[in-house]
């Protein structure tokens, strides 16, 4: 492909390119010396699974394989003990070495669900840091100042709110840029909240006479609410390891809006394509349920094999018809401190009902199915991470979304 022709696919559903310009020249260079560029993404693994708020950035890597380049995965064995500081208000609990190594070996796992393992580098960052000894990271640490380090905006709020932050946190930016010296590193993906860490690594490479990186930032992505970033303590996640049926339930849950922006993230829809299926929705040539339930059988076969998807769209398809469900129904989304909320205020806020008093009294005359369940508790609470039909009489059904 031409550069103009990587170039834009490399940019799709990116948020910042640094710098364009040269990256444009690395890979025109790339392709008069038929020489892959080296591509490089860090992940820490400080749990176990992974959701698909994780994969935008490894779909991107597999789009940079797809180009012809050398892709890295690299698991921060290393700095997943230090804990990125990136976002957080107070200092993370460091994890012991076990905990990190058994993470570990579940990515390795999921990883090559989405990339080619022929064409995947996997590095540990322990391999180079672990040799880099005490001197190594007071030299490495001689390389930024304090004054700079708190132009960082996390670290400038809890300093200014007096929060502590300990001196471990400082060495992350620092290390996690020395990966991109240790790898030559020619590109590297974070999300746009590791913007400062991944301009660090620009800033050490110069250090070390290397040519910077070039820096490609992807957006976070948004859980099943639409609004918060895909977290498991929110509970509007998207498990990769899930069972197909739940994957493809999850995704047909998800709002027409943000529909658009998973197949811009996630799918392997060529870009043309993908222009067509957004003007097939904005003039109703082609109806969203259709859209929706594509995009799901795409996402389950990528994490439960070829034709996964089919079956899980069947199912989906004979459960709701059995239950009499309709493509389209109301939506309210919910994210509670304290984990629930009461089925009858609900219905009220999906506009089934004018009053919780009425919803009350629905549920107590039985004329309330949950999930195609009768409910007979009047006070009944929904509990988050959940999704649920609620269904009065034969004709009025909402959708229930907690997290």
């Amino acid at each position: 492909m031409s550069v103009a022709e990587q170039m834009a696919v490399i940019k799709r559903g990116s948020v910042e390119v640094l710098i364009e310009k040269e990256l444009e020249s690395k890979l025109e260079k790339s392709l008069a010396a038929g020489v892959p560029l080296k591509i490089k993404a860090g992940f820490d693994p400080t749990a176990p699974d992974l959701h698909l708020g994780h994969t935008v950035l490894i779909h991107k890597l597999r789009q940079f394989q797809k180009l012809g380049h050398e892709v890295n995965f690299l698991i921060g064995d290393f700095t997943g003990m230090i804990g990125d500081p990136t976002g957080k208000s107070e200092t993370r609990k460091v994890l012991t070495r076990e905990d990190v190594l058994r993470n570990a070996e579940t990515y390795k796992e999921q990883v090559f669900k989405i990339l080619d393992p022929e064409k995947t580098k996997v590095v540990f960052n322990s391999t180079w840091l672990n040799e880099l000894g005490a001197g190594g990271m007071i030299g490495l640490a001689s390389k930024y100042t304090v004054a700079r380090m708190l132009e960082r905006d996390d670290f400038h709020k809890r300093f200014s709110t007096q929060q502590p932050i300990a001196i471990h946190e400082f060495l992350y930016p620092l290390i996690q840029g020395y990966d991109s010296v240790a790898l030559h590193s020619d590109v590297e993906l974070g999300g746009t909240d590791q913007k400062f860490n991944l301009l660090m690594g620009r800033e050490l490479q110069r250090e070390w006479g290397q040519t910077p990186q070039c820096v490609l930032t992807m957006p976070l992505l948004e859980g099943l609410d639409g609004v918060n970033k895909m977290s498991k303590s929110l509970g509007n996640y998207i498990g990769i390891n899930e069972p197909a049926d739940e994957i493809f339930g999850k995704v047909m849950s998800i709002s027409d809006e943000l529909m658009i922006r998973y197949y811009e993230l996630l799918s392997d829809m060529p870009l043309a394509d993908l222009e067509k299926l957004k003007q097939g929705l904005g003039d109703r040539t082609m109806h969203p349920m259709a859209a929706k339930k594509a995009l799901g059988r795409e996402i389950v076969s990528r994490f439960h094999g070829a034709g996964a998807g089919e079956i899980a769209e069947e199912n989906f398809v004979k459960r709701f018809k059995q239950n009499e469900v309709p493509d389209e129904m109301p939506q309210v989304s919910y994210r509670l401190a304290d984990g629930s909320v009461l089925l009858a205020k609900a219905m009220t806020e999906a506009g089934l009902t004018k009053s919780n008093g009425e919803g009350r009294r629905s549920i107590d005359g039985g004329g309330v199915k949950l999930n195609g369940e009768k409910v007979s508790d009047v006070n009944l609470e929904l509990s988050s991470g959940g999704e649920y039909i609620v269904q009065i009489g034969k004709r009025r059904f909402a959708r229930i979304m907690v997290a």
